[in-house]
């Protein structure tokens, strides 16, 4: 209970005293007889007067100890999940103790100019600088620059082929950043004129803007479109990341698929993550071809159920999704369970490295959380490909088995960032038992991975290739079964 609060019922109660022993003085007299009844010590009237106090204070005690939240986005398996913890909702501008934000409040949350200081009893579901790892050019970059780091180092992680290529960190395709990056990407494309290459918008979500290319004629156009008459003026033109097209897709039923899978992490330094078991695949409603003619077609190249849902073969049922629990069953009956684990040990590994690449640069906000959406896609080789992370990954529910996912996922994440459901405390270690996990599982834990003087990734990776270690051993930072480590 907040001290403000047991003063003031510790100065209810003792005033409730002293009235008593003033009608004690009085026995016999008109007070006394009209305050208590007869036959009745005062003591007993003391004890009642002081009972009722005891249940307005207990009714203070459970809404001191409420969580108050506030949040900017209206989803149901937000609210439902803050109502079924008792939760009690309160406005902006009130004390709140949980905040489930969008992006945009939380730049205002944390901004030099309109931002404020939290408590240590409040907690925001993104760190302050999240975009170091969901802005698509910005994460290439954190990546890039964690590689070479590594390499100064001497690090064997950061171990090439005869090519050039990384053999253990080349898991983002060949990116650059338009327009600063125009001519080494010219000279990139020249080397394989026959190439297809994908251009986003760095600030775009739900495959907005979108498009594919194999012509520099097609860039030109594309700069002239944008007003821009030339790629020296970088300011009028909104920021684009053009990455190499994996025109190699895994297919399963003729269409392309991607995954999406959900990261917890809950503090960069030390860095501890967690996986969540039940992400799903995406699957295009039209069947893959390398066709150019089928250059412009969404349908068949981009897995976003924001542009799926309108295909004519959109399925409303299923919502165009398979459980990320079925793609391992068909994978291990097509192609072996050892292949299948290696593939999901890569994957596992992206993740990590991905987030220890951002981990120096991140504000690690003792206030924050963060969920993250990674979008994954697999080659026919069965290489995994990491291709964005999402910081705000969608909370919308196209089918029923769809809200019973994302209201689990939601559900646990409060667990783990809201130790039972009570009002936060944002000292504690962050370090939350195995039985509240719920379908999370620790993906890395850098304080128990250290202590037990490991990081052994350093040593294994140089001396094999992913996954193809013979016995599985267990990392004591992990409670993923996994060979990487």
């Amino acid at each position: 209970m907040p001290q403000s609060l047991w003063e003031e019922v510790t100065r209810k109660r003792s005033d409730i005293r002293n009235i008593h022993k003033e009608l004690d003085r009085k026995v016999g007299s008109s007070e006394c007889q009209q305050s208590c009844q007869e036959g009745e010590g005062h003591e007993a009237r003391v004890s009642e007067t002081e009972e009722k106090l005891d249940v307005t204070v207990g009714s203070m005690w459970i809404m001191a100890g409420k969580v108050k939240w506030v949040t900017d986005i209206e989803k149901s398996v937000l609210i439902n999940n803050f109502e079924k913890r008792g939760w009690v909702q309160v406005a902006e501008n009130e004390d709140w103790n949980f905040y489930w934000m969008s992006v945009q409040t939380i730049r205002n949350v944390f901004s030099v100019e309109t931002g404020y200081r939290l408590s240590d009893d409040q907690i925001v579901n993104h760190f302050p600088n999240h975009y170091e790892l969901t802005r698509k050019d910005l994460m290439v970059k954190n990546i890039k620059r964690y590689r070479k780091e590594l390499e100064k180092e001497g690090s064997p992680l950061a171990e090439k082929d005869e090519n050039g290529k990384y053999l253990y960190l080349d898991f983002v395709p060949v990116t650059y950043m338009l327009p600063a990056d125009y001519n080494l990407f010219v000279e990139e494309f020249r080397k394989n004129p026959s190439s297809t290459w994908i251009m986003k918008p760095c600030g775009k979500a739900q495959g907005k803007g979108i498009f594919l290319i194999n012509k520099l004629s097609q860039i030109k156009k594309w700069s002239r479109d944008s007003k821009t008459s030339s790629f020296v003026s970088q300011s009028t033109k909104e920021a684009y990341v053009i990455s190499l097209y994996i025109n190699n897709p895994l297919l399963i039923g003729g269409k392309k698929f991607d995954l999406r899978l959900y990261v917890l992490v809950s503090t960069y330094r030390p860095l501890r993550c967690y996986m969540y078991k039940l992400g799903f695949c995406r699957f295009c409603t039209v069947k893959y071809t390398r066709s150019t003619s089928e250059l412009d077609n969404m349908f068949v190249h981009l897995t976003n159920v924001a542009i799926q849902k309108h295909g004519e073969d959109y399925n409303h049922i299923h919502g165009g999704k398979w459980t990320v629990s079925n793609l391992r069953l068909y994978l291990e009956s097509t192609r072996g369970k050892e292949v299948t684990n290696k593939l999901f040990d890569e994957i596992h590994w992206i993740i990590v490295q991905s987030l220890k690449a951002v981990a120096p640069v991140m504000n690690n906000d003792k206030h924050c959380f963060e969920c993250y959406g990674y979008d994954i896609i697999i080659d026919d080789k069965l290489k995994p490909w990491l291709i964005e992370v999402n910081a705000s990954p969608s909370l919308s529910s196209s089918t029923a088995s769809d809200r019973v996912l994302k209201y689990g996922l939601v559900s646990d994440t409060l667990n783990i960032a809201v130790p039972g459901g009570m009002v936060p405390d944002c000292r504690w270690n962050k370090s939350p038992p195995k039985e509240v996990l719920g379908n999370y599982e620790i993906l890395y834990d850098e304080e128990l991975a250290q202590g037990d003087g490991a990081d052994r990734e350093l040593r294994t990776r140089s001396s094999q290739s992913l996954g193809s270690k013979g016995g599985r051993s267990r990392d004591p930072g992990r409670t993923i079964s996994t060979s990487w480590k």
